[in-house]
C-alpha cells in the first residue's frame, strides 16, 4: 500500500521533505508522496480527485484545521499553531535569527522591526512576518530551519508524521 502525507502548503512538504533527507530517508522509494494541497479547505476535492483504496492518506495540519480532515477520515498529526511555529520554537528565537543571518538578511529583519507598525509587536511575531513577506522566503526557511534543527529537537508532530510513514 503506497502512503500520501497531505500537507497544506508548500513549505510544508518541503520541511517534511528535507527531514526526511536529513535522516537518510527516500519517502518516493519508501512508496511515499508528500502533497501539498494549497490549504486545508481544499482536502475534500484532493480526496475526492485522489480516492484510490490502494493509498494510505495521513495529514499533517494546523491546529486550527486539524478538524476539516478528520472530518474526512484523514488521520492526522497536529502541530501546536502551524509548522512554521513549531520549527521556530524547536531551534528558539535565537537559533532561527542566527539561521536569518547565515542568509544575509538579519538586515531587513531588523528593518522591519523598526517599522512602526512593527515596535508593540514581539519577536516571534516578526519573525513570523518577516518570513512571510517576500515570495518564496517561506520555502526558503521551512527548509532552512529543518536543516538548523537538532535532530533530537524535531518537533514532535512533524517527527511523528515521518515516523508513521
Amino acid at each position: 500500500m503506497s502512503r500520501v502525507v497531505i500537507v497544506e502548503g508548500e513549505s510544508d512538504r518541503i520541511a517534511l521533505e528535507t527531514l526526511a533527507k536529513r535522516r537518510g530517508r527516500d519517502l518516493r522509494a519508501e512508496g511515499t508522496e508528500v502533497v501539498a494541497i494549497g490549504g486545508a479547505h481544499a482536502i475534500r476535492r484532493f480526496l475526492e480527485n485522489h480516492h484510490d483504496e490502494s493509498k494510505k492518506f495521513v495529514g499533517l495540519v494546523d491546529s486550527k484545521q486539524a478538524d476539516v480532515f478528520t472530518r474526512l477520515g484523514v488521520e492526522v498529526y497536529v502541530c501546536e499553531s502551524d509548522l512554521e511555529d513549531e520549527l521556530i520554537r524547536a531551534l528558539g528565537l535565537d537559533g532561527v535569527e542566527k539561521v536569518i543571518e547565515a542568509q544575509g538578511e538579519l538586515r531587513s529583519l531588523r528593518a522591519l522591526q523598526r517599522q512602526p507598525a512593527q515596535r508593540d509587536r514581539t519577536t516571534l511575531q516578526h519573525i513570523r512576518r518577516f518570513m512571510s513577506s517576500k515570495s518564496g522566503r517561506k520555502a526558503l526557511y521551512a527548509r532552512l530551519l529543518v536543516e538548523a534543527l537538532d535532530l533530537d529537537a524535531v518537533p514532535q508532530p512533524l517527527d511523528r508524521v515521518l515516523n508513521h510513514v
